[in-house]
């Protein structure tokens, strides 16, 4: 069978590729920029749009002259052509995000605002209900302060910022902390409270309540955009295993396997002042306490 890619002493044939694709896990992502070429098909940029965004892409891939343009072109397999779509494609890819859900955004981030609002609060953690009480009614009485409380007492990371935990969206802790500071005024501290394990003593230090502002549009964009994306992948039928050859499929394994470089995988973000993992929403282990929110685009 004739091959379509020539790599050293290997000849890759097209029925190969998507097995391939599939075991080095590329397969998603190729999907995706499919579906976005798709839909931003019809999306024009003015010859002003367009030579901005070619200048800009030689900017970032430092692409200063012909000659480098062209090494460039060499090494990805592209023709010119290809390259001002690429260069346009991210801002077709906004105008796109735009006309589709720009006119929903303020009912839909009025949806999503008791999750968006952000606190400041203070957290005392430990197993004692008679520690609990003890340390509740040692700061009502004013005789000890909740922040030397909590560095001498409290049995989670926030001990070492005196209890100190925030700003955090109110999505990012338990629903129950959540509920709490939800309900509570600034200064206001609750009695010992069971979350999962642990009786707890909260106090909202202050309420950051969310605006519309530039960040957040295009973030409730991203978010309504990814939402329709992963709907539009859910729906993509890829029988890949019943269409090519099971040899095929398992060589494409060892070689993903065997020759792939690393995967890039994501780094841990640093930490921020954050609840246990028993108190965070669905006690499921972060540290960092920063659940991603994919909600459903309107």
């Amino acid at each position: 069978m004739t091959g379509v890619l020539q790599i050293g002493n290997r000849s890759i044939t097209a029925e190969e590729l998507l097995p391939l694709m599939a075991g080095y896990q590329m397969l998603p992502q190729f999907l995706q920029e499919i579906l976005i070429d798709e839909a931003i098909q019809s999306i024009e940029c003015s010859p002003e749009e367009a030579q901005e965004a070619a200048q800009q892409f030689y900017t970032q891939n430092q692409l200063t002259s012909d000659e480098e343009r062209q090494t460039w072109l060499q090494r990805q397999g592209m023709t010119q052509t290809q390259l001002d779509a690429v260069a346009t494609r991210e801002l077709r890819l906004e105008k796109f995000k735009l006309q589709t859900w720009g006119a929903k955004l303020e009912s839909y981030f009025l949806t999503r605002k008791d999750k968006l609002d952000k606190v400041i609060y203070s957290l005392i953690r430990t197993k004692d209900i008679g520690i609990a009480q003890e340390l509740y009614f040692r700061i009502l009485e004013g005789e000890q302060s909740f922040a030397e409380l909590a560095r001498s007492y409290s049995q989670g990371p926030e001990a070492q910022t005196d209890g100190l935990i925030g700003p955090v969206e109110l999505s990012v802790p338990h629903p129950t902390l959540a509920q709490i500071l939800t309900l509570s005024q600034p200064g206001q501290i609750s009695p010992p409270t069971r979350v999962g394990d642990w009786l707890v003593l909260v106090r909202l230090e202050r309420f950051i309540p969310a605006q519309m502002d530039e960040s957040m549009r295009q973030r409730l964009l991203n978010e309504c955009f990814n939402s329709w994306m992963q709907e539009r992948l859910s729906q993509l039928d890829m029988p890949i295993q019943s269409a090519q050859p099971a040899d095929a499929i398992a060589n494409a394994t060892n070689d993903a396997a065997a020759d792939a470089a690393p995967a890039l995988t994501s780094t841990t973000p640093t930490p921020q002042l954050s609840p246990q993992p028993s108190l965070e929403k669905n006690s499921e282990p972060n540290p960092a306490l920063m659940n991603a929110v994919t909600p459903t685009a309107s």
